[in-house]
C-alpha cells in the first residue's frame, strides 16, 4: 500500500498510539534501539489508531486509553475488529480498575502505567507478541482482587439458588419423596389419600419438569438433591411395595 514503510523481515511491528506527541515520540526513540522491534507507524487519536492499524496491519498497537475524538477502550474494540490478530497493550496514566477492566473486555492483552521503564517496554512487546498477557503489577493485583469477588458473588448466587431445576409443587416434592422411597402409585395414592391416576400425573409432571426419563432417574434426583430428609424413613421396617 503506498505510504507504507517497508518493514524489516521477522520484526516485531509496532503500531504507537498516543496523543502526546513528545511521549509518542519518546516511545519510538526507545523501539527504535531494539534490533527486533520495528514501529511502522504513529497515530494521535483513537479514530487515526484504528485507520492506521488496518493500513499496516501491525503485529502489536501500544494505545493510550484517554485520547480526542475516540477513546482509548473504543479504539481497541475497533482494532480488533480492523486487525483480529494484532495484539494490544495499553500503556496509560490511568490507573483507574473501570479503565483496565473495560480494556480487557475490549480485547487488550496487557495494561501498562506510563511509568514503566525503558527496559521494561521492549519486553512487553516481545511478551505480548508471543502471546503472554503482560499487566502492570499493581493493576494486577487489582484485576486478581475483582476476579476473587466475582467468584464469591458467584457462589453467594449460587448458595441463594442451590438449583436451576423448575420448581416442584409441594404436592409434586411429597410424591418425589415417596418414589425416592421406593413406593410404587398405589402406596402413594394410599399415603397421600388420593387417586392412583393422580399420582401418575404427579409422576408424570415431575419426569418433565425435571427432564428425566424414569421414576429410578427421579429417585436418584431426589437423593442427589437431598429432597428426603433424615426422618424420611418408615417405622417398624420397609415400606411395603404393594399390596
Amino acid at each position: 500500500m503506498s505510504g507504507t514503510p517497508p518493514t524489516r523481515l521477522g520484526s516485531i511491528k509496532v503500531l504507537v498510539v498516543d496523543d502526546h506527541a513528545f511521549f509518542r515520540r519518546g516511545l519510538v526513540s526507545v523501539l527504535a534501539e531494539e534490533p527486533d522491534i520495528e514501529v511502522v507507524g504513529e497515530a494521535g487519536d483513537g479514530e487515526e489508531a484504528i485507520a492506521r492499524a488496518a493500513e499496516l496491519r501491525p503485529d502489536i498497537v501500544l494505545l493510550d486509553v484517554r485520547m480526542p475524538k475516540a477513546g482509548g477502550i473504543a479504539a481497541c474494540a475497533g482494532i480488533k475488529e480492523a486487525v483480529p490478530d494484532a495484539k494490544i497493550v495499553m500503556l496509560t496514566m490511568s490507573d483507574e480498575e473501570e479503565d483496565l477492566f473495560e480494556a480487557i473486555k475490549a480485547g487488550a492483552t496487557g495494561y501498562l502505567l506510563k511509568e514503566i521503564s525503558v527496559v521494561e517496554l521492549p519486553e512487553a512487546v516481545r511478551a505480548a507478541s508471543n502471546g503472554q498477557s503482560f499487566i502492570n503489577p499493581s493493576m494486577a493485583t487489582k484485576l486478581i482482587g475483582e476476579f476473587a469477588a466475582l467468584a464469591r458473588r458467584e457462589e453467594e448466587r449460587g448458595r441463594a439458588q442451590p438449583s436451576t431445576a423448575p420448581r416442584l409443587t409441594g404436592r409434586e416434592t411429597e410424591v418425589l419423596r415417596l418414589v425416592a422411597r421406593g413406593l410404587n402409585n398405589r402406596d402413594i395414592a394410599d399415603r397421600l389419600f388420593i387417586s392412583d391416576n393422580t399420582v401418575k400425573n404427579h409422576v408424570r409432571n415431575i419426569l418433565e419438569k425435571l427432564q428425566l426419563h424414569s421414576r429410578t432417574e427421579a429417585a436418584v434426583y431426589a437423593i442427589r438433591e437431598k429432597f428426603l430428609d433424615a426422618d424420611d424413613t418408615d417405622e417398624g421396617g420397609p415400606v411395603p411395595r404393594g399390596k
